[in-house]
């Protein structure tokens, strides 16, 4: 058993007053299989990056930070960083592991990559031409071989499709030793047998999987609201006692004092009546001290509570009616770039209150539908998607976007669309909700919905994780009055909370939704309908 050691650490970016750690402490062992969580913005990713920066050489180092760091292992990241992607993956190989591919060796790579059903082909292609879904199997597979080294892996599901995250899951589950930041409920419950959280004021670890976790999280969070509300009762109470025993304790101390009182409260049979007053009163400012006493810890213990609380709001969404039943047909359509079929046959409807899931494997055609269904809409005079002009229109791949086949869209039809890549965000929120033509007081507002804290919202969107950025994209949806809403893989990057957060808000709204998503817990959830495009993807391999 051997541990990484974590001693009051304390990080914050140079340039930013914002600290992202402070005096962090706590311990990993290196055999665990740990799921790494938290609400985007917290550190996840640059908690990762300190400790694979701790692993290298002292003069390459690019972070400081106060506290220690100590590990009887090295570390190594994923996304591995590839520098000349036109390299064959052979080459890459025996870059991370020197004599790896000599004949005697390469058993290894090629077991490695069963395990993850990736052909052995891939080590003999250039690593440019892999699919996203290949890429990430292959580097993990090699980096998985290196000896002595603690793998922190970060968001390897993004474009990874169902039965390649099911794949994954159970790859890892048989490896020990990695920090896996995952926002995919199903992969965390898959792999890991311990859990790092994020809090708001703390790192913790638990044992046990996402599902164990989260189990936890409830019931504590529901005990300390409980007793939160406890000890508000409690401390009302107290305050109004402890007022009355005063009020008490002021008219018996007044009735000594006076020329009428004096006579009247003379020493009578022996025993004085204003020294008697005086101890009754006595004892009931005692009592009042002892109320305020009792209600300063209640106090106090009230404090100690909800720290941690994680507050997820309910959003709103604002679809409109669309007058009549369907909003959209495609019927027979067969797609492709240039000359260049990817699909054929697809036959579909698109009708109100429909949340229409688009399933296959990666490169069946998912996004290509999307893409070829607001190219049409686009193209007609006085209508259009909204949020979709700078990212569709301009894109090469569109420009060579070619189908035939019927295709009917209602006349009218608004949609409001969220793309893959939230790369392009750049400068100030206000300017953004300005060329969206979007209000910024309900956009902030919705973002201050989804964790944006109040000094996030003034930040230039490049210095946004990859999650608040994808938040950003979603948040302009919402507030995005529309028929139809189609988002591309909306969920990559965000995290657990904001998950569960726009379930709810979907199956409260009810939206038409037509969407592509990898996490199985939000597509089960959440589709009324499910529109398997690998059947489409065959009838062109046919």
């Amino acid at each position: 058993m051997a541990f990484i050691n974590i001693v009051d650490l304390s990080f914050s970016y140079e340039g930013s007053s914002d600290m992202v750690f402070e005096h962090v402490s706590f311990r990993m062992d290196t055999d665990w299989r740990l799921g790494f969580t938290g609400r985007n913005g917290r550190g996840k990713t640059t908690f990762m990056r300190l400790l694979w920066d701790f692993g290298r050489r002292e003069e390459d180092r690019r972070y400081e930070y106060s506290g220690t760091i100590t590990a009887p292992v090295g570390f190594e990241y994923f996304p591995y960083e590839i520098m000349d992607q036109e390299r064959f993956t052979l080459e890459i190989a025996e870059e991370l592991l020197p004599g790896s591919t000599e004949p005697g060796e390469i058993w290894k790579i090629f077991r490695e990559f069963s395990n993850l059903e990736l052909g052995e082909d891939v080590l003999y292609r250039p690593f440019s031409t892999l699919s996203y879904g290949e890429r990430t199997k292959a580097l993990l597979a090699l980096l998985f071989l290196r000896d002595d080294k603690f793998l922190l892996i970060d968001e390897p599901t993004n474009h990874l499709d169902l039965r390649a995250r099911e794949i994954l899951g159970e790859y890892l589950r048989k490896k020990s030793g990695f920090l896996l930041v995952s926002h995919d409920r199903r992969l965390l419950d898959a792999c890991t047998d311990h859990t790092l959280s994020i809090n708001k004021t703390n790192i913790e670890i638990q044992k046990g999987n996402f599902s164990s976790w989260w189990e936890n999280k409830r019931r504590q969070d529901a005990c300390e609201l409980a007793e939160n509300e406890k000890l508000k009762k409690d401390i009302g109470r107290l305050k109004m006692a402890a007022r009355q025993s005063g009020e008490w304790a002021d008219q018996v101390e007044a009735t000594k004092i006076g020329r009428k009182n004096a006579e009247k409260f003379s020493t009578t049979g022996g025993i004085d009546t204003r020294a008697y007053i005086g101890e009754k009163s006595r004892r009931m400012q005692m009592r009042r001290k002892n109320l305020e006493r009792r209600q300063e810890r209640a106090i106090e213990e009230k404090s100690a509570l909800l720290k941690n609380l994680e507050e997820v709001r309910d959003l709103k969404l604002f679809p409109m009616e669309y007058r009549s039943e369907q909003l959209a047909e495609f019927r027979d359509v067969s797609i492709g770039y240039g000359e260049k079929m990817v699909m054929g046959g697809v036959r579909f409807q698109i009708c109100r209150g429909d949340r229409i899931a688009l399933t296959g494997r990666n490169g069946c055609g998912k996004s290509s539908i999307i893409k070829l269904l607001l190219s049409c809409l686009g193209s007609r005079p006085g209508e259009g998607a909204v949020g979709f002009e700078n990212i569709v229109h301009k894109s090469a791949d569109v420009t060579a976007l070619t189908y035939s086949g019927k295709i009917d869209i209602g006349s009218r039809l608004v949609i409001s669309y969220v793309p893959q890549d939230a790369g392009f965000l750049k400068g100030k929120l206000t300017d953004y909700a300005k060329e969206k033509e979007i209000d910024p007081v309900l956009l902030n507002a919705l973002l201050r919905k989804m964790d944006f804290s109040r000094t996030q919202l003034e930040k230039s969107m490049e210095d946004f994780s990859e999650g608040q950025k994808k938040k950003v994209l979603l948040a302009a949806s919402l507030a995005t009055q529309a028929h139809l809403y189609i988002w591309d893989e909306p969920l990559n990057y965000i995290d657990v909370f904001s998950r569960m957060q726009i379930e709810d808000l979907i199956l409260k709204y009810k939206p038409t939704l037509m969407f592509v998503e990898h996490d199985r817990e939000f597509v089960e959830r959440i589709s009324t309908k499910t529109l398997n495009c690998d059947e489409f993807s065959h009838f062109i391999d046919s």
